[in-house]
């Protein structure tokens, strides 16, 4: 299979991460690196880091960018916010903070979990009452993701942070925004959130390859007690005015023009108008699936319609439909790239994507594609899907 054959138009890449990347944003990464005294460099990081502040609304969080995907984010907060043999809180949200607390866990950190109910949220009683308990504070941090890429599970951070004052708890308020942030609303002060930690590739309309962390004074200040042995992910290292010293090295310039193109296309565009267009691209392709769950072999995963993200949508198929069949077909034959299931859900879901750089047209064509993957290989499904989500786009 030759990755680089021509097909006429444009394969449609509907997974939730990497997403589909802007022409403009594409244009930006082709220009050619600057030497590291060039001022102009500075210019780009500045750019991006009052981006990022702009995106995460928030007035004066530091924030530090890394040449890494999430889960080198994910390590670079719990170097810096824990020392080995605390304990952190991990709400369960399935397989994203499954695979978080074994790395915490892998890095000498005790971690205490909620029960993952499949195709719930967070529960915030269960994590106060979890908090309560802890009469002694010896959870120095709550760990949670906002959404959980693998099940489409979002969960509301306003009322975890409720339940942490609620038991009077002293725990850091971690979230994890890599596949909301960009899509969902989201501010990173209002809601009381210590740190914050994304990735590139998905919201943000650019290519793997860039995590970040945004953390407030009260997180910089456990940074500076915390006794783990770091220096690549050390904030105290990389909190500096000098480019070398911002990223350990030097920044991966390509990366950061990238990043500063999709900003200022989000800013251009109106973060509103951004939450919008999610809620209604996610709004269709959750009618569509209403119509398609009364064939009786495919169903939301989340069972919450509160709970459904406006960045990817995980859907449920009976037991023996091959799932990566379904996925090659919608690929190689239709041209729509959807994603699969992961952790305890692989070979039980496939995940629509609607996040990032896309329209109406193009989720429409998505659903088309889907459509046609189903009926190839004979999955049953209920009628009127496109016309629901059509009907649901002209309401607008």
């Amino acid at each position: 299979m030759n990755p680089f054959h021509r097909i006429p138009g444009r394969r449609f890449l509907h997974a939730p991460g990497p997403t589909h990347v802007p022409d403009e944003v594409v244009h930006a990464m082709s220009r050619q690196p600057m030497d590291m005294a060039d001022p102009r460099l500075d210019q780009v990081i500045a750019s991006c880091e009052q981006g990022l502040r702009r995106l995460l609304q928030t007035e004066c969080a530091d924030v530090f960018l890394y040449a890494c995907n999430g889960h080198g984010a994910w390590e670079a907060v719990i170097a810096n916010l824990v020392s080995p043999g605390q304990c952190v809180l991990v709400p369960g949200t399935g397989h994203f903070s499954d695979s978080w607390a074994l790395q915490c866990e892998a890095m000498g950190v005790r971690v205490l979990r909620t029960p993952w109910i499949e195709g719930e949220p967070i529960d915030p009683a269960v994590v106060e009452q979890m908090l309560r308990e802890d009469a002694g504070h010896a959870i120095t941090a709550v760990f949670a993701v906002h959404t959980d890429t693998a099940s489409g599970v979002c969960s509301d951070l306003a009322a975890l942070r409720r339940a942490i004052d609620a038991a009077g708890h002293p725990a850091l308020f971690v979230v994890d925004v890599v596949a909301s942030l960009g899509a969902s609303a989201f501010a990173m002060d209002a809601l009381g959130i210590n740190v914050v930690l994304g990735a590139s590739q998905k919201g943000l309309m650019c290519p793997p390859g860039l995590g970040f962390a945004a953390a407030d004074a009260r997180a910089m200040a456990v940074c500076e007690q915390v006794t783990t042995p770091r220096y690549y992910w050390d904030w105290r290292v990389r909190r500096s005015e000098l480019a070398y010293r911002k990223f350990c090295g030097t920044p991966p310039q390509t990366l950061l023009f990238g990043l500063q193109a999709a900003l200022e296309l989000m800013f251009a565009e109106g973060l509103e108008s951004v939450l919008q267009r999610h809620r209604l691209l996610a709004s269709m392709v959750h009618a569509a699936i209403a119509c398609w769950s009364r064939g009786g072999q495919v169903d939301f995963f989340a069972r919450q319609p509160q709970a459904r993200s406006d960045s990817v949508t995980a859907i449920a198929v009976a037991a023996g439909i091959d799932v990566e069949a379904l996925r090659t077909v919608a690929r190689e034959r239709f041209q729509v790239a959807l994603a699969g299931g992961l952790g305890p859900l692989n070979g039980r879901v496939f995940r629509i994507g609607h996040l990032g750089d896309i329209n109406a047209p193009m989720v429409l064509g998505c659903l088309a594609g889907v459509q046609a993957a189903m009926a190839v290989q004979g999955i049953a499904f209920g009628p009127g899907a496109l016309d629901a989500a059509v009907e649901r786009l002209a309401r607008g």
